[in-house]
């Protein structure tokens, strides 16, 4: 990926994470990107309530997961830094 593409995609990670914000506050949790990798990872970070939930790990595969990838097709994997958690 090229710096170019990378800043994409970056723009439109951060766009799916913007969209997702609201449902994750009202749980009290929030998540930001840590990085993107040239491999196609991506990194975030899960905040409050969302780092201690049992749900966490389904919201991440359904929820962050999936909307990452339907805005970023190249995205190949994502992880929660924070939760030691692949998806």
């Amino acid at each position: 990926m090229d710096e170019q593409e990378l800043q994409l995609t970056i723009q439109r990670i951060e766009a799916a994470l913007e969209d997702l914000r609201p449902f994750l506050n009202a749980d009290g949790g929030d998540i930001s990107l840590e990085e993107v990798t040239a491999e196609g990872i991506v990194r975030v970070r899960m905040h409050g309530a969302c780092t201690s939930c049992a749900m966490s790990p389904m919201t991440m595969k359904a929820g962050v997961e999936e909307a990452i990838k339907r805005v970023a097709p190249q995205i190949k994997a994502v992880e929660a830094v924070n939760l030691g958690a692949v998806v």
